[in-house]
C-alpha cells in the first residue's frame, strides 16, 4: 500500500531475466565407452577440494571422476564450453616423504563398486588456510599435500580414497541404507559426518583409523543432508517430513 492507502505498483524490471541467468563456462560430459555399461548418467553429486585443486563428480553407476580444476578451467577457455573427460584411469603422482616434487596432477577415474550418492573432500588443515601439511594416522603416514575423498554409496558403505594415488584407505560399513550426504569438519580435524536413509547421522574420526565416535538419532525419517558450522562445533541436518535437527558436537 502507498502512503495514502492506495495500491502501489512497481515498474517491471526488464533486466530481471538477464540477472537471474548464470553464465555457463563449460560442460563436463561422461564418456560413452568403456563405461557405458556402468554409467546410467546418474550424476548425483559433485564436490570441490578445500584448496580448489580438484573437482570430483559422479559419472553414474559406481564411477567418480577426479579433475584438476585449474587444468579443466583452462581447457574450457581454450576449447569452448564442452569438455569430454578422458576415460583413461591414469594414476596421480604425489610428493614422497623425501620432499621430491610431485608431477603435475592429472584426472582419473575411481571405481567405487556401487552407486555413488555423496562426495566430500577432506584435509588435515582448516579450510581457510587452503593447504595441507604433514599428518599421521595410526595405520597411515602421509606426506605433504595430502588430500582425501570420501564417497557415500548406495549399499550404506563409505569409502575413503587417497586423491593423489586413487588408493582405497578405509571402508566404513556401519550404515544400513544409502549414504545421502557427507561433510568434513572445516577445522582440519578429519572428523567426517555421514547422513543416511537409515535415519541416522554417524560421526567418524579418520585420524583414529576411521573409528565411529557417535551415532545421532534425532530424525524419524530419512536424513538428506548435513553441514557443520564454521567453527565445527555444531552440526545441522535436514530430512524427510520437513525435519531440521541441530546437534552440538563439542
Amino acid at each position: 500500500m502507498g502512503p495514502g492507502g492506495g495500491r502501489r505498483e512497481f515498474e517491471p524490471d526488464t533486466e530481471w531475466g538477464n540477472q537471474m541467468r548464470s553464465r555457463t563456462i563449460g560442460e563436463l560430459l561422461a564418456p560413452v565407452a568403456p563405461f557405458d555399461k556402468k554409467c546410467g548418467h546418474e550424476n548425483w553429486t559433485v564436490a570441490f577440494a578445500p584448496d580448489g585443486s580438484y573437482f570430483a563428480w559422479s559419472q553414474g553407476h559406481r564411477t567418480v571422476k577426479l579433475v584438476p580444476w585449474s587444468q579443466c578451467l583452462k581447457n574450457f577457455l581454450l576449447h569452448g564450453t564442452k569438455n569430454i573427460t578422458n576415460s583413461s584411469n591414469s594414476r596421480l603422482s604425489r610428493q614422497n616423504s623425501d620432499g621430491v616434487s610431485k608431477n603435475r596432477p592429472c584426472e582419473h577415474v575411481i571405481d567405487c563398486g556401487d552407486i555413488v550418492w555423496s562426495l566430500a573432500f577432506g584435509s588435515s588443515v582448516p579450510e581457510k588456510q587452503s593447504r595441507c601439511v604433514n599428518i599421521e594416522w595410526h595405520r597411515f603416514q602421509f606426506g605433504r599435500d595430502q588430500l582425501l575423498l570420501a564417497t557415500g554409496l548406495s549399499n550404506g558403505r563409505i569409502k575413503i580414497w587417497d586423491v593423489y594415488t586413487g588408493k582405497l584407505l578405509l571402508n566404513l560399513m556401519d550404515h544400513t541404507e544409502v549414504v545421502r550426504d557427507l561433510t568434513f569438519a572445516p577445522d582440519g580435524s578429519l572428523i567426517l559426518v555421514s547422513a543416511s536413509r537409515d535415519k541416522t547421522l554417524r560421526v567418524w574420526d579418520l585420524k583414529d583409523d576411521g573409528n565411529m565416535m557417535k551415532v545421532l538419532r534425532g530424525h524419524q525419517n530419512w536424513v538428506y543432508s548435513c553441514s557443520f558450522s564454521p567453527d565445527s562445533a555444531m552440526l545441522c541436518s535436514v530430512g524427510a517430513s520437513k525435519a531440521v535437527v541441530a546437534a552440538i558436537l563439542v
